[in-house]
This record gives structure tokens, sequence and C-alpha cells, in this order.
């Protein structure tokens, strides 16, 4: 079609499991890249020598990330991508954004296009924040003196004019991550491609992005695909909606059908996702309680990894509106307890008491954070559906107005004859 910008059709995957193959698709040095070969033929003829030239490769396993993926995106489209951790979100944006080829299938994107994926890619570490921004302006085929053009723009964006001129390898998580939203957003690329990286940081700054994000689209008329497990981020930014499952286009195109059935036919009572050894992360939300009712107690266990020794870091959970819309949430400070801050794997339980949740769908979501830094955000970790009780103190209705239930003090007072009673009977006579 004419007025498509990016044009997917066919689009798989491969990888080959147990392969020494370059890991995770990162970006890699060419000495490393050398260096590595040159130690596998070191190997080779070292085995050979020794008579073990016949030993057999590691055995090989095929994984498909991604399955006959076919979609297309409008220019000015917002398209947010939606899925559960390993569903292939990553895999597409790195295809995408040329970080990787495709086993099979086509892509077409008319435009170029600037990426937003993990923290670490797309600077080079020994270069400074200046450096960077003309590096990636000369990679997206822009003049110097537009880029200078852009430059303050771009650094009152990031708020790190004082770390303007330090290698971007000093820089924090944070720090990173808020300059490498401003080069992307601000150098004019038709398609800006953001993963769910935008989750490290601060709060404010997310917010700042996602008003920068449409702003982009509405107003200048430029595509945005943004991979996100915030649901209320999709709904308020995307126009239309991608739920990738397993690898496949299980539902493309009407936002709302999208986010239904990532919300409903996804709900589950289990969140798994990997260790990452170098940052903390919420590994695994279960619900204790088989099937949870209205008028028992709703019981919870978080299991969280923390990489390192944090000072004040918090782990905490909220529950959400199937939309996304925040009820209500804990932390262990509430109590007067202090969220584990050790190296190491952490479990809590947590129970929620009866009648406190109404007959409804609720998401659960468990994030990590210290201050406005958030570490990670497991958002919806699980969805929740909360039965009716035929007993108890709301059995007696089965819908109600509102989002949870809080049962109040009432005391129902005697009749008589008070003064103000006696007031209204003179004003009447």
């Amino acid at each position: 079609m004419s007025d498509s910008i990016i044009s997917v059709q066919g689009l798989s995957k491969r990888y080959m499991l147990g392969r020494n193959q370059v890991q995770r698709e990162r970006y890699v040095a060419l000495r490393d890249v050398i260096m590595r070969e040159a130690r596998t033929a070191a190997r080779r003829g070292r085995n050979f020598l020794k008579g073990a030239a016949a030993i057999k490769a590691p055995s090989t396993e095929e994984f498909w990330a991604l399955r006959d993926v076919s979609f297309e995106v409008k220019r000015g489209d917002v398209l947010g991508i939606i899925g559960r951790n390993g569903a292939g979100k990553s895999t597409l944006l790195k295809i995408l954004s040329r970080i990787t080829e495709p086993t099979e299938g086509r892509v077409e994107l008319r435009g170029r296009v600037a990426s937003l994926l993990e923290v670490g890619t797309g600077f080079h570490p020994e270069l400074t924040g200046r450096e960077n921004i003309f590096l990636n302006g000369a990679i997206l085929g822009m003049a110097q003196r537009e880029v200078s053009r852009k430059l303050d723009e771009i650094v009152a964006f990031a708020e790190i004019a004082q770390f303007l001129d330090t290698p971007v390898k000093r820089y924090s998580s944070g720090m990173y991550v808020r300059l490498a939203f401003a080069v992307a957003a601000h150098l004019d690329p038709e398609i800006l491609i953001v993963d769910e990286v935008l989750a490290v940081g601060d709060a404010e700054f997310q917010k700042k992005c996602l008003g920068k994000m449409g702003q982009v689209s509405r107003g200048e008329g430029r595509t945005v695909l943004f991979v996100s497990h915030n649901t209320l981020a999709v709904q308020k930014l995307c126009t239309k909606g991608l739920l990738i499952e397993g690898g496949r286009s299980k539902v493309f195109g009407n936002l709302d059908a999208v986010l239904t059935e990532y919300l409903t036919a996804d709900a589950g009572a289990s969140y798994v996702n990997d260790v990452d050894a170098g940052q903390p992360r919420v590994v695994a939300v279960t619900v204790l309680t088989p099937r949870p009712r209205t008028n028992m107690p709703l019981d919870l266990m978080i299991e969280w990894y923390l990489p390192e020794s944090l000072q004040n870091i918090k782990i905490g959970v909220g529950f959400n509106t199937i939309e996304g819309q925040r009820i209500f949430d804990s932390a262990p400070e509430d109590l007067g307890l202090r969220s584990p801050n050790t190296r190491g794997k952490h479990n809590a339980t947590i129970r929620v008491p009866p009648n406190t949740l109404m007959a409804k769908d609720y998401g659960v979501s468990v994030g990590l954070w210290y201050n406005s830094t958030v570490y990670d955000h497991a958002n919806p970790a699980v969805i929740l559906s909360v039965e009716a009780s035929p007993s108890g103190p709301y059995s007696h209705e089965q819908e109600r107005e509102g989002l949870a239930n809080v049962i109040f003090e009432w005391n129902m007072l005697p009749e008589r004859d008070s003064a103000s009673e006696r007031q209204l009977r003179r004003a009447g006579s």
C-alpha cells in the first residue's frame, strides 16, 4: 500500500540453541570476534594434536522466536506491541531496527529509523554524550549542521547538560536512557522504535517520553512502534495494537480488541521472568489462593533477585483495573518492615484481607524501585478473576459500583426527640 511506511510479510526468526553464536544479539567489537575465532581455531588445533579431532560439536536445538508474522503500519500510526515475556516482541524490534536479520520473510521500511532498545546498545561507551549525539546523527544520514541545530533541544530534554562531555560508560542507566531517548526522538526519524527500556528511570521522565511520542506522531506525522507492559500507557498513546503470543501474531489492528485479548485470554495465576545477572528483577509472582472469592483472603507469593546489595531498594505490589488504572498498592514499609536489600533471591508472601476485592478482574503489578528510579516493573504480572461469594457482607448484591470494597463501621442510633427535631416541628407549625 502506498501509505504504508512499514510492511512486514511472513517474518520468522530461528535461533540454534547450544551453538556458540554472537550472544544475545548485542553489538560486539571486531577485536572480540577476531579473538573468539582465533581461540576456536587454537582449540581445534590442540584437539587434533591430542587425537581428539573427532570430538562432536555440542548438540543444537532449533528455537523459533518469531513465526510467520505479517502486518502493515501507516504513516503517523502509533503501534502498541504487547505480549508476555518471551513472546518475541524484542526480537521483532531488533529485526525492524536492522540489528539482526530474519531467517524467513521480508521487511520494508520507508524512512529513517531510530531505535531505543535495551540499555547498553546504540552508543559507543568510550565516546562522550556529545560525540554520541553526532555519531547517531551521522548514522541516520544527517549533516553535522543539522545535528548542531538539534543539540540544545536534545540536551535540555535529556537533562544531562552537566555530563554532556563525559564518556557515556560513566552514566547511570537512567542518564543513559534519558540521552538515548532524546537522541532518538529529536533527530527527526520517520520511524521511532521504543522498547520497554523506558521502564528504567524515574516516573517523571517516563511521562515526559510518552508525551514526546504522542507529539511526534500526532503533531509531526511520524510513526511510532512502542513495546510496553503498561496497558494504560498503550491505551493512551497508541492508535493500533499487535498482540504477539509464542512468536506469532495473534491479534492485529483495533487497539481495544488487542488489549482485551491480552488482558483476558492470557489471564493466569503465575508470572515467571528470567534472572538478569546485572539488573534487579521481579522473578516470579504466584497466586496461592486456588479460586479467589470476595469473602476470602487472597494470598500471593513474590520472588525477586538483587545482583548486589542495594541500600533502600523497595519491593511493592499494586492492584489495577483491567484497563491499568491503579486502585491501591502496598509495600513492607507500610507495616514498619524493611524490604530486603542484600544480594541474591528474596521471597515474600502477601495477604489481601477478605471483602476487599470485588467480583471483577484485576491486574496485579509488582515493582522494584528506589525513590523515583524504577529497576523492574512487572505490569501486569498476573490477571486475577475474583468471584462473588455466596455468603458474606457483599453476597446480597452481585454488582456494586466502585473498584474495591471498604467495610465501614455503622451504628444505628435509637429514635429520640432531639433538639433539631423539636426545632423542625416548631418551624412547621
